[in-house]
Order: C-alpha cells, then sequence, then structure tokens
C-alpha cells in the first residue's frame, strides 16, 4: 500500500447515466455492480490504496442512495464528504460548491474501471508546471465505410477502405491546482472540456499524462458488460489489496446488513 497522501480526491457521482438506462432510472450509475461491489466501490478501494484517505463525492442524482451505502466511508478506511447540487451544474460546475478546495486534488468520475496508478498521476502532475493535467488513453475509432480523399473540383486523390484513427483521450480523471476554480463562475453550469479551453486561452499549462494499461468507461451497455467480465478476470490487478481484505469485505456487509 501506498504512503497516504495529504490531499483530497473529488469524484463526480451526480449524473443520471442515461445511456445505462432503464437501470439508472432508479439506481445511482456509481453503484452498477462490477462482480461482488459496486464500481464506486472499486474507485474507493483503489484511491485507499494509493494513500488517498479523503474523499468528497459530487452528488445529486439519488443522492441518498449513494449517502445511505458509502455512510463517512470508515468502513472502507477513509473520509468521504458529500457536496449536493440543487440543480445540473455540469462536470466542473460542482466543483465551485466544494469548500476549502486549496491544495492540489485529485478529481475523477465515479463509474471508471483502470488500474491507473493515482500516486504516480499526482507525483507527475506535482512535479511540473501545471495547473492541470489529464489522464490520457489511446483509443482506436474504425470506421467502418470507404472514406474518399477529395482535392479540388471533387477530385478523388485517395480512398481509404475502412480506416482507423488513433486519438488519446480523456480517461476522466484530472489533477488540478485550486487556481483553476477561479475560472468557473458561481452557480455556472459548466463541463470540463469548456474549463480546459479556458484554461489553455488564458495562458495556463496544461499537461496529459499518457497511460495504456487497462481502462473502460461503463457509460454505454455494452461497455458496462465487457468491465464487469473484465473486472472477474482481472480482480487483483484491478483491485489490489492485502490478504485480509476479503474477510474485511465480509465483516463489513455483516455489520451494515449488505450482503
Amino acid at each position: 500500500m501506498t504512503k497516504d497522501m495529504d490531499m483530497r480526491a473529488v469524484i463526480l457521482a451526480g449524473g443520471k447515466g442515461t445511456r445505462l438506462a432503464p437501470y439508472t432510472t432508479v439506481f445511482p450509475k456509481p453503484l452498477m455492480p462490477i462482480d461482488d461491489m459496486p464500481i464506486l466501490e472499486v474507485v474507493v478501494r483503489q484511491l485507499r490504496h494509493h494513500g488517498i484517505r479523503r474523499l468528497t463525492f459530487a452528488v445529486e442524482h439519488l443522492a441518498e442512495l449513494l449517502m445511505a451505502y458509502f455512510g463517512d466511508g470508515s468502513k472502507y478506511g477513509v473520509e468521504i464528504e458529500y457536496s449536493r447540487e440543487e440543480q445540473p451544474l455540469g462536470t466542473a460546475g460542482p466543483l465551485k460548491l466544494i469548500p476549502a478546495l486549496t491544495g492540489t486534488f485529485l478529481l475523477m468520475n465515479g463509474d471508471v474501471l483502470t488500474d491507473l496508478p493515482y500516486a504516480a498521476l499526482v507525483d507527475a502532475h506535482k512535479q511540473s508546471d501545471a495547473v492541470a493535467t489529464i489522464a490520457m488513453h489511446k483509443r482506436e475509432v474504425k470506421v467502418d465505410l470507404g472514406v474518399i480523399q477529395l482535392g479540388d473540383d471533387n477530385r478523388v486523390t485517395g480512398y481509404l477502405e475502412k480506416p482507423s484513427q488513433h486519438y488519446r483521450v480523456s480517461m476522466g480523471v484530472y489533477v488540478f491546482e485550486p487556481k483553476a476554480l477561479s475560472f468557473i463562475g458561481e452557480g455556472e453550469r459548466l463541463d470540463f472540456p469548456d474549463l480546459i479551453l479556458r484554461l489553455i486561452k488564458a495562458g495556463e499549462v496544461v499537461k496529459g499524462y499518457p497511460y495504456d494499461g487497462y481502462w473502460m468507461d461503463i457509460g454505454r451497455h455494452e461497455d458496462y458488460e465487457q468491465a464487469v467480465e473484465d473486472f472477474r478476470r482481472n480482480r487483483e490487478r484491478l483491485l489490489p489489496e492485502g490478504p485480509n481484505a476479503k474477510a474485511q469485505r465480509g465483516k463489513g456487509a455483516e455489520g451494515t446488513g449488505q450482503a
């Protein structure tokens, strides 16, 4: 286990997860089960393993269920606070509601399954001059059609049959300096792409952290099903814990009425 770090992690857990409907109509997406535990519990245990104990959940949709499940975080060895939106504020807007974000903080979506080394990401950010660092993953996008390349006067200059493009995409995991909060208006609805563009336009340094290990966003039905299968096959890799972790989980479930 990594040495505890004196920093906070803010976890976005308030989205409605419309792409996973109908499950998320009555069930918050961060509580969607990955094998025998919710995806957000996997995230919490991973952060604890990397020495991050102070967590703030930004909640809105079905917040009571999340708060009832996780409580104050003591059964996971972390401290959990909740910041609740009265109205939807996008992905970046909720940060303005969280008090005392005065130091470097980790920010991430609550529905990401990855073996990203969070402590290494934070260290890389602190060693840079960036106000924000974005964890990035390489993603291949296939076009299942013939792509025609054109020059002047519609003259065909090339023909690519079912080409693939490679992009670096956001993993939904960031490290921010508190200075970034000054670029969000009070009560403003704002998403992360817009915040990042504001920072860049203002001349602030934003860096990427490339990571080519495992990463899956469970936003779509097929991705969720794949994540469940991957977790079952690679549990020790995705959830590194001590030898007594399974017994501790059993005691925690017994004590809270959860199976």
